[in-house]
């Protein structure tokens, strides 16, 4: 079972692998985007770091509930709402338990990922976060590794595609041979979950 510690362990992880990959994040946002998206995201999960460290929520939901509320508030553009609302999405579907299983957690995850799909419009293939969210859900099942690994070919794999949705669509067919930014993002916030759970021994 994983309770509120274990996802405070996961924020502060995902907090600090985006310090560390913050300025390749920018540097795949710099030919597609708006060469923002490392910082940014630094910005929002330092915020999110903080409060953790302040208010110490007491169930994974409020983890969630604050982490995604920070980002929300604290980032720029697009990443913050999105990332916020699967955050705050997750959090919200796992309510008020003191301790969740790895199943609730890939449930909830599911209700988080959909929501980010109907807020931003996007599906599979459009080469956005999505394109590492879904697999990465989708592959929960057979564990926390798994997820990460699906996480990241699923990033990786935005590479060829032509962007549909989100700043990178505007470039059309320019934004072919570009992995995209959000997906690498997501990748890493599912291998910083993967790495808390190794951790623990999960």
């Amino acid at each position: 079972m994983l309770d509120a510690d274990f996802f405070r362990r996961w924020m502060t992880t995902a907090a600090a692998s985006v310090d560390r990959e913050a300025e390749r994040l920018t540097a795949l946002d710099s030919p597609i985007g708006d060469a923002d998206h490392g910082t940014n995201l630094h910005r929002g999960f330092t915020a999110v770091a903080s409060a953790l460290e302040t208010e110490a929520p007491q169930t994974p939901g409020a983890v969630l509930v604050l982490a995604g509320r920070q980002l929300i508030s604290k980032v720029g553009g697009a990443s913050g709402p999105l990332y916020g609302t699967l955050l705050r999405r997750t959090g919200k579907a796992l309510g008020d338990a003191g301790e969740v299983s790895e199943e609730q957690l890939a449930a909830a995850l599911r209700e988080g990922v959909d929501a980010v799909m109907a807020l931003g419009g996007a599906a599979p293939g459009d080469k956005t976060m999505i394109d590492a969210l879904v697999p990465a859900v989708d592959a929960l099942g057979d564990g926390f590794a798994a997820a990460r690994a699906a996480a990241e070919e699923g990033a990786v794999a935005t590479t060829p595609l032509q962007a549909r949705k989100g700043r990178a669509s505007y470039l059309g067919e320019r934004s072919i041979g570009h992995q995209d930014p959000g997906a690498t993002s997501s990748a890493l916030l599912v291998a910083a979950l993967a790495d808390t759970a190794e951790a623990d021994g999960e």
